[in-house]
């Protein structure tokens, strides 16, 4: 295991918008730090892309547009502040497929190496946790359980999506993040400056393995 178990857990919870289609143009990055079982703190930092192309829609979802980056820093830049801090815990991110590809992709554009973090998507795990929910959307979840939510702007979404997989491993009944694939029968992905695996969901486990867990 790559992190910190039990109530040590370590963890980042990452958001990324983007200005257009484009993997390689995030705009905005939101990251929330998780230790012993809470948030301890957030942080939203705007990116200027390579390509200052801004879809307008886009923009309308996020709000953000050429202008608001204009004097921003390029995404090698704001990496280097959260890349030794990263390094090695376990990311969390709602729809994990769009944002580890971002990140992947932005990485690789600019020639930088991969970190070696395991990696969970919220999404599979609320579907484990509330599979009687008719929608497991960032914002239908912040509002089952109560978490203020300003959608879209990174760095709330990022704290969201922390609080959702901190929520979620008490419903299943778990120790703590680490438990989260024996007890929750989810694959971690990996990435790894070789490559990636992707987050998997397998077959719920039974009362009796949840006990085990939980035991």
């Amino acid at each position: 295991m790559l992190f910190a178990t039990g109530n040590g857990d370590l963890a980042v919870a990452i958001d990324f918008e983007t200005a257009n289609e484009s993997r390689t143009s995030a705009c905005s990055i939101g990251v929330a730090w998780i230790e012993n079982g809470r948030v301890t703190a957030t942080e939203e930092h705007l990116i200027r892309p390579r390509e200052m192309r801004f879809n307008p829609f886009n923009s309308a979802i996020h709000g953000i547009r050429a202008d608001d980056v204009a004097d921003a820093p390029e995404f090698p830049a704001v990496w280097a502040r959260l890349r030794e801090r990263l390094d090695g815990r376990l990311i969390l991110a709602h729809n994990a497929a769009f944002d580890l590809s971002v990140l992947r992709h932005t990485l690789t554009d600019y020639g930088l190496v991969w970190p070696v973090c395991p990696y969970l998507c919220t999404v599979t795990l609320a579907r484990r946790a509330w599979p009687t929910l008719t929608a497991h959307k960032l914002n239908h979840l912040a509002d089952f359980l109560g978490i203020a939510l300003e959608h879209h702007r990174a760095g709330s979404d990022a704290e969201a999506c922390g609080r959702i997989a901190l929520a979620a491993t008490q419903e299943l009944g778990l120790s703590g993040l680490a438990a989260i694939p024996k007890g929750a029968g989810i694959t971690f992905g990996q990435l790894t400056p070789d490559g990636y695996t992707a987050c998997k969901g397998a077959k719920a486990p039974s009362r009796r393995a949840k006990a085990a867990v939980q035991g």
